[in-house]
């Protein structure tokens, strides 16, 4: 495939005050699984619009500034910092703006056969919307995906493709509920998963986890596998290991030692764990640098 920088395509909106894109292969060859045709970064200027019947690629738009509109087929949804949103061809897309607050976002065009179930995998099926938390979270991504593009290297094809995977797989760890009853567990999620983070050093089990997040080891259990995809124990274990690892490399770090700091009253139990997150125990580890 091509990697060039050449004029935008007419498909794009004039109405912008700066962009950045960046244009690959527009006709990817057939049987193609999947592959980015461009992307970019667009200011919105205050009369921003967009209504399109129809679109030639697959798209993914997010928002990291402003405030807007948008309508996918029937469907309609509130632009702010942090929507992500997708469409495809043959879903109409209408988009309007504050002009007080015009939108700053970036883009991602791709096709392929496998496209549209790329999109559900991303838990962000063509003609939706999701909003992620932190707003930012997948910026540096899409920076990257431009930078590459721009480049225009052999490589940049492939390095695209491999970028837009990693988007999507950020799209599942970062979305936030939209429905209202679905915001107040993820809420809840959100300050279970902080307490964990502040307090992984001295919480010793799981059900003194819960009760210092005031909630039964069940419910937690399944705020974490609803929202994270692993349980809090498994959260918390790695956040320890995380913290074992860097304390082992440090000079004269005794195995025993990092135990007893982690709350491992055990030195096998500890060395039990660290294996089961990492593959290898801690002392094999220390050996590896």
């Amino acid at each position: 495939m091509k990697a060039t920088a050449t004029a935008a395509p007419d498909f794009f909106s004039p109405q912008v005050s700066t962009a950045r894109r960046f244009y690959l292969d527009l006709n990817p060859p057939r049987g193609t699984k999947l592959a980015v045709v461009c992307g970019g970064v667009e200011h919105c200027a205050p009369d921003y619009a967009i209504r399109r019947e129809t679109f030639p690629f697959f798209s993914i738009e997010y928002v990291v500034r402003g405030e807007g509109r948008l309508k996918l087929g029937r469907r309609s949804f509130e632009l702010r910092p942090g929507t992500a949103f997708s469409y495809a061809p043959g879903i109409r897309q209408h988009i309007t703006v504050n002009p007080q607050k015009p939108p700053v976002k970036y883009f991602v065009d791709f096709a392929g056969t496998q496209s549209s179930q790329w999109l559900r995998r991303a838990q962000l099926a063509a003609g939706s919307a999701a909003q992620l938390f932190p707003p930012t979270e997948i910026q540096p991504l899409f920076d990257e995906l431009i930078r590459n593009g721009q480049r225009a290297t052999g490589h940049t094809p492939e390095l695209c493709r491999h970028l837009l995977e990693a988007i999507g797989l950020k799209l599942r760890e970062a979305r936030v509920p939209l429905k209202n009853e679905d915001s107040l567990a993820f809420a809840t999620f959100q300050k279970c998963r902080q307490h964990l983070q502040e307090h992984c050093f001295r919480l010793a089990t799981l059900e003194q986890a819960a009760g210092e997040c005031h909630l039964d080891t069940a419910y937690l259990c399944r705020l974490f596998r609803r929202f994270d995809h692993q349980s809090p124990y498994q959260f918390l274990m790695r956040l320890k290991m995380n913290a074992a690892a860097d304390r082992l490399h440090q000079p004269g770090a005794l195995v025993k030692n990092v135990a007893a700091d982690l709350g491992f009253a055990n030195p096998f139990h500890f060395s039990r764990a660290f294996k089961s997150v990492f593959g290898v125990p801690p002392e094999s580890f220390r050996k590896m640098r």
